[in-house]
């Protein structure tokens, strides 16, 4: 379920990204603003070229669901070839997370602010449990961030 939170919020903010012209990059203290553009253009990079994949394979998944199944589903009034609407949605998903991407590339002037708390939330794993949960919150505060800590619980489960 972690997965596909991340990456339904993921696709959410490309989507978004797609209407924006400019967008400031919040990032830890200690990085240069040449790293943040580093980062954030092969990061974009990443997810263009993941959903330009994912486009391909769900667009074919869906023609061949459409032409092959598609006369079987005519056969019995009232039933929708969910299949080629499953792998339709999909395409098309990825199809406004690609336009996201490539908008963040291309079109959107990127500037960077750093917030020295996210430097911070770097070393919060060090701490034990409950003093971990309240320095978190702490952060997410300060940073008026209200989900950041169910957040941080789902990389960091993610990545154990």
């Amino acid at each position: 379920m972690a997965w596909l939170a991340q990456r339904v919020v993921e696709q959410r903010l490309l989507w978004n990204l797609r209407r924006e012209s400019t967008v400031t990059a919040v990032h830890a203290d200690d990085l240069t603003i040449e790293q943040v553009h580093a980062i954030v253009h092969r990061l974009l990079q990443q997810d263009l070229d993941r959903h330009k994949y994912w486009v391909w394979v769900d667009g074919m998944l869906f023609a061949v669901t459409f032409v092959v199944l598609g006369p079987l589903f005519l056969l019995i009034p009232g039933i929708a070839n969910l299949p080629a609407i499953y792998f339709g949605i999909r395409a098309l998903g990825h199809w406004y997370s690609c336009g996201g991407a490539r908008h963040g590339l291309r079109s959107v002037s990127w500037t960077a602010r750093s917030a020295p708390p996210l430097t911070e939330l770097r070393d919060v794993e060090r701490f034990p449990g409950d003093a971990r949960e309240r320095l978190v919150h702490d952060i997410a505060n300060r940073l008026d961030l209200r989900n950041l800590a169910s957040f941080y619980d789902r990389v960091r489960d993610a990545s154990l």
